[in-house]
């Protein structure tokens, strides 16, 4: 059997919706919430520990839930009053799960190619840009995604949600943008940055040795130490009226073009 919560009131609720809004409460407690069930795939598949399972059986069978018991996690059957307070978006297929959050420590990182590439965005301010970041680096499936200087934890919902569940499959490092440069000078990455000052084209660099790719915010750029710790500042030539784009879009471009000189190397 399993237990069953019905009320919105309910202490143990109210302290996941705390997990839900809170960052702080996500930092105290080292778990988070997560919802939707090709996320909780892709939470099990990236080895994250799965405590609990609330599922909404108008949403989501029984026999779907009774088949997590595989990973020891707990089974609460939901009210539909319950499961919409706790969702953060409206079509989620009825599931929501309680995971345990992992150390982000660059040392941590599982680099699994010896020519690694990288792709480090500094202090992205908009949750949305880093989960198209996150989804952007798993297309190119680069070796690990380094956040320099983070404005917000990974495990906020609008960025497990804009990752679509990438966030859970991606080698993930935060640390400050000091760390960050260290980091790479100790493994011999070269570091292309996105700067348009003292910059040159993308397409005329050679991204085939061990690469870090760094992008910054569209309202300040990079900060000055990346321009002094650069191999190379890059900038993409714009050929229109504004003279920037969306993040995402350019760490797309510049990915991408890291790619295809490896693999036509």
């Amino acid at each position: 059997m399993h237990k069953s919560i019905t009320s919105t009131q309910n202490p143990y609720i109210k302290q996941l919706i705390q997990l839900k809004d809170k960052s702080r409460e996500r930092k105290k407690t080292g778990q988070f919430l997560l919802e939707g069930k090709r996320e909780l795939s892709l939470a099990i598949k990236g080895g994250y520990t799965i405590e609990t399972l609330l599922f909404f059986p108008d949403l989501f069978s029984e026999s779907e839930a009774k088949a997590m018991r595989h990973y020891n996690v707990e089974i609460i059957e939901i009210s539909k009053e319950v499961f919409q307070k706790l969702a953060h978006r409206g079509t989620t297929e009825g599931v929501i799960a309680v995971g345990k959050t992992k150390e982000h420590t660059l040392e941590g990182l599982k680099l699994s190619s010896k020519n690694p590439l990288i792709l480090v965005a500094e202090a992205p301010e908009k949750p949305g840009n880093v989960g198209a970041l996150l989804r952007t680096a798993d297309a190119a499936k680069v070796d690990s995604v380094i956040i320099a200087n983070p404005k917000s934890d990974i495990y906020n919902p609008n960025i497990i949600r804009s990752s679509v569940g990438c966030v859970f499959t991606t080698e993930i490092g935060v640390a400050s943008t000091e760390e960050v440069i260290a980091f790479l000078q100790k493994y011999s990455f070269n570091i292309y940055a996105a700067i348009l000052q003292e910059s040159q084209p993308y397409h005329e660099q050679d991204y085939t040795l061990p690469t870090a790719i760094v992008v910054g915010t569209e309202a300040t750029g990079l900060t000055q130490e990346w321009r002094e710790a650069a191999t190379q500042n890059i900038s993409i030539p714009m050929q229109g009226v504004i003279d920037s784009m969306n993040v995402s879009v350019a760490a797309g471009i510049l990915i991408f073009e890291a790619k295809r000189q490896r693999d036509f190397k």
